[in-house]
């Protein structure tokens, strides 16, 4: 026997649907299903559906529910009828779509919607509003319903982000596979062979990996996970993270990318590495651990800085302050942010080479840092970052809690930093005993030129000493501050800028463990940086005749350059309650940070 379909077209009648539907209704009632009962409901509609005029799938609904409740099931046939009632409503809307929609795969995408979320709150008519309102024949039809379901997104209906989500993977999907036939790349191998050729993967992976590893990495790939991913998240890693050709065009898929970089992580494994890159992509892919974005940018690439964070002195020269700012630029290339001691910097009418009240200060090198954040953005894919820190004894101080204020001269602004002061317990000791005492800032190179030490160089009480030491120099000129005065200029900055960050030195350098071999000076951009510094110095320039050729060898003396490895637990994406599971994760991605160390490329 045949039944018609609602599209008119003919299918074999095929009773197991029908028993599967009442089952369910059962199920959603909480009644347990007979078997006995059910195949007794089958017969009594097969009876029936034989003498009926036309057999069609509303007729047949029908006999499902006369025979429901002819055994007395009521509730079981309410639920039913309700079902059918819903699945009626939504093939009202997508009716309406179909009006003007004639692309099945977009319409098959929101059957899935429809069925992923049935909540009234994500109702197609929602959509179909919006469609209507947005509609133009010659717009795109996918970049209508996305834009449609960007609009819809609001804290009571949240998951709205997830159905905009689908909406542009399915655009992102439709640009990828149309590069994929034009260049005949038909698997994930192929794929990374081209990448390799053109310079958008490293070489390494394929030196690495063999065909029958990478197929076998493929097979693993889940793309039910990029469901995961929120519209905001999506957009974020087609814009930075996704390979794409210089065009910009994109050519590789969310899944494809947290494969790539699994695999770069996993490289130092040896024979391991396989299956350690199946462990590295399943905790990325189901969201359960983030890469800092470096990684997740440069990993798979062929220049892989990975690392996030850097820290750097800038000494008070010339060559030494550009030297910094050109440390800079390269971390900023690779998607590093920095952080920068400024403390060594002489100060505002400070001498150089003996000439009285000529230096710039500190506010003029500050400026060329933040202009270096605006100008190396990664290839357009964000801005530069970068924190600058001071003592809150240097002369510049008052100057420099204002250089993000909206007041003031322009001209001594920097917007685009971060400042951090770094402070003595001496400080907040005045604040709670003496907060109406003077506070007394002085140049360091000062200092340098007349006692012989550089101040910033000590920390606790052998900083304190030495501090009053210079205060009671009457050779060396001092800038005189209410300490509550100090106090209000960086609460007033606080209160506009949200910085500057506050730095308590003594504390860090009391608590360091390797504080026999160094001082930590400051932190970094994110403040969670607390190692030891020094500045990189200038060594022995040499001309030597090569070949008649002369060469020009300068030496530099290596300083402590400061560098931090990053990667987030996103605990409510684990069963923290699990113990096996949250050791898995923890040990998979600390292992992933130790191989980050040994695979990075240091600018």
């Amino acid at each position: 026997m045949n039944i018609i379909k609602r599209d008119r077209t003919e299918e074999a009648f095929d009773i197991s649907k029908v028993a599967n539907a009442i089952r369910r209704a059962f199920v959603s009632t909480g009644e347990k299903a007979v078997e006995k009962s059910i195949n007794k409901l089958c017969k009594k509609i097969e009876a029936k559906l034989e003498v009926l005029p036309e057999a069609n799938v509303e007729a047949i609904q029908d006999l499902v529910e006369e025979a429901l409740m002819s055994e007395g099931y009521f509730k079981v046939a309410k639920s039913y009828i309700l079902y059918r009632e819903k699945r009626s409503e939504y093939r009202t809307v997508i009716n309406k779509f179909c009006e003007t929609i004639t692309d099945k795969s977009i319409i098959s995408a929101l059957k899935d919607i429809q069925a992923s979320f049935p909540d009234k709150a994500y109702s197609l008519d929602f959509l179909y509003g919006k469609y209507q309102a947005f509609y133009k024949p010659s717009a795109d039809t996918l970049e209508i319903l996305t834009k449609g379901a960007v609009e819809l997104i609001t804290t009571e209906a949240p998951d709205w982000e997830f159905i905009a989500s689908r909406l542009l993977l399915m655009q992102l999907e439709r640009t990828i596979e149309a590069e994929e036939q034009k260049l005949h790349l038909n698997d994930f191998y192929t794929k990374i062979s081209y990448l390799t050729n053109e310079g958008l993967y490293g070489r390494y992976i394929l030196e690495h990996y063999t065909r029958a590893d990478i197929e076998e990495l493929e097979s693993h790939l889940d793309y039910t996970r990029n469901y995961l991913l929120t519209y905001s998240s999506l957009q974020l890693v087609s814009k930075r993270y996704l390979i794409t050709d210089t065009s910009h065009v994109l050519l590789e898929r969310p899944q494809e990318m947290f494969m790539g970089i699994a695999m770069h992580l996993a490289l130092p494994e040896g024979e391991n590495r396989v299956v350690y890159a199946k462990n590295i992509y399943d905790i990325l892919s189901k969201l359960q651990v983030t890469m800092a974005t470096p990684t997740m940018s440069n990993a798979r690439k062929p220049l892989s800085q990975l690392s996030s964070c850097f820290e750097d002195v800038m000494p008070d020269s010339l060559t030494g302050i550009y030297r910094t700012i050109d440390n800079f630029a390269q971390v900023s290339k690779f998607g590093g942010g920095m952080g920068i001691y400024m403390g060594k910097v002489r100060a505002v009418g400070s001498d150089i080479r003996g000439f009285k009240g000529v230096a710039g200060g500190v506010l003029k090198w500050i400026k060329l840092c933040n202009d270096t954040a605006v100008a190396v953005d990664q290839l357009g894919v964000r801005q530069g970052s970068v924190a600058v820190y001071l003592d809150i004894w240097h002369r510049d101080m008052p100057e420099f809690l204002q250089i993000r204020t909206n007041n003031g001269d322009d001209r001594m602004k920097a917007h685009d930093v971060f400042p951090g002061v770094c402070i003595p317990d001496l400080f907040w000791k005045m604040v709670r005993e003496n907060i109406e005492g003077d506070w007394y800032m002085m140049c360091p190179h000062e200092i340098h030129s007349i006692k012989g030490y550089h101040l910033e160089d000590y920390w606790g009480d052998e900083w304190e000493k030495r501090y009053h030491d210079c205060v009671n120099e009457n050779r060396i000129a001092k800038r005189a501050i209410k300490v509550k005065d100090m106090i209000r200029l960086i609460i007033k900055s606080a209160v506009e800028t949200g910085t500057p960050f506050i730095f308590n030195r003594d504390t860090v350098n009391r608590t360091n463990p390797n504080k026999h071999q160094g001082i930590i000076y400051c932190s970094n951009l994110c403040t969670e940086i607390a190692q030891n510094q020094s500045e990189i110095k200038d060594g022995e320039l040499t001309v030597e005749t090569v070949n008649g050729r002369e060469i020009v060898t300068k030496k530099t003396e290596a300083g402590d350059f400061v560098v931090c490895n990053l990667a987030s637990l996103v605990l409510g994406n684990i069963n923290v309650g699990d113990d096996a599971e949250l050791q898995n994760v923890i040990h998979t991605i600390v292992r992933a940070l130790d191989n980050v160390i040994d695979l990075n490329f240091y600018p």
